[in-house]
């Protein structure tokens, strides 16, 4: 009885122990890709099969074989600024990037490795074909897409033109643009991609992020594009103050206009009112001339003779009259 317990633990141990190992065999041949991983086998070093590009769980043999994941989605490349001269001597500060995947897993692990490498390959392939493209156009081919006119004046050159009582004439700036900053990208992706492809690199973008002027020419082109602002902005303050001045003196005009019209309308109406009182008056007065003679008379005494005044008359005057009849 004890040695069938004793066979039966024995059992016991030998099953526990091959199924750990066939949990650790399993384990190390098992492995699971998602959608945004793709995996090169390999064996001592070596490369075994294609490149697995399927998301899933998948096998290999355990031990010996070893899984190398790599990105199946869009990586980024962020190149470093640096200072490049046009075909015009214009030193500038150019700053571009750019969107890649891996194309062959299997090239990419033969020939870069891993991610830093590959960053390395596309700042030596990129960064010479996108200084080669900038020196060998004029600044403008790469600010530009095309030579359409510009919506600016130039103020300056205009003012100068213009002669006195003439609006300054407005011209619009035309440069001339054979490539342009599109076209410009376009050629520095196409180069980089036929010599990445070598390293199973797809160039997906290539894009110029910025331009700037370098530091010592910078501040002199700013005050530039400053005093040219400033002779435009002058030019509209003072076609401002010129259209108001047209638009004060119409009001002046107008309102003595209405002035002249207002004081022609009061005197009219003022002539009328006197003409009407004096037609009235005379109505009234006119039913008794010789009465209207003596009131009239009474107001021109009261109005020139005082207490103390002295009037030396003939008593045929007819100022006298009235007196002349009392006293007769």
């Amino acid at each position: 009885m004890e040695s069938t317990n004793k066979n039966m633990g024995s059992v016991n141990v030998v099953l526990m122990a091959v199924a750990v190992i066939a949990a650790v065999v399993l384990y190390n041949s098992a492995y699971v890709i998602d959608e945004t991983e793709q995996v090169v086998i390999t064996q001592f070093g070596r490369i075994v099969g294609d490149a697995k590009k399927t998301s899933g769980l998948k096998f290999k043999m355990p031990f010996i074989q070893k899984v190398n994941y790599f990105p199946k989605n869009l990586l980024e490349w962020d190149g470093d600024p640096g200072q490049i001269p046009t075909k015009d001597k214009k030193y500038i500060w150019v700053d571009t990037f750019a969107r890649w995947r891996i194309s062959d897993p299997i090239v990419y692990f033969q020939t870069v490795k891993d991610e830093f490498s590959g960053l390395k390959r596309l700042d030596d392939i990129i960064d010479p074909a996108m200084r080669d493209l900038i020196s060998a156009y004029p600044l403008v081919e790469s600010v530009r897409n095309t030579d359409r006119p510009m919506d600016t004046f130039e103020a300056i050159q205009g003012q100068q033109e213009a002669t006195e009582g003439e609006e300054t004439p407005k011209r619009a700036v035309r440069y001339r643009v054979d490539l342009g900053r599109t076209e410009i990208a376009r050629q520095i992706e196409k180069q980089a991609r036929e010599k990445l492809a070598d390293f199973g690199i797809q160039v997906v973008d290539v894009k110029i992020k910025r331009i700037n002027y370098i530091d010592s020419v910078r501040s002199s082109v700013y005050g530039r594009m400053i005093a040219e602002r400033n002779q435009i902005a002058e030019k509209f303050r003072a076609e401002g103050q010129g259209e108001a001045s047209n638009i004060r003196g119409e009001k002046e005009r107008d309102l003595q206009v209405i002035k002249s019209q207002a004081y022609k309308q009061a005197q009219e109406i003022k002539g009328n009112a006197d003409a009407e009182a004096t037609r009235i008056y005379a109505a009234a007065y006119g039913q008794d001339p010789e009465f209207y003679a003596f009131v009239k008379t009474m107001e021109l005494y009261k109005n020139t003779l005082e207490k103390d005044s002295t009037v030396i008359l003939s008593t045929d005057s007819d100022l006298m009259k009235y007196f002349k009849k009392s006293s007769d």
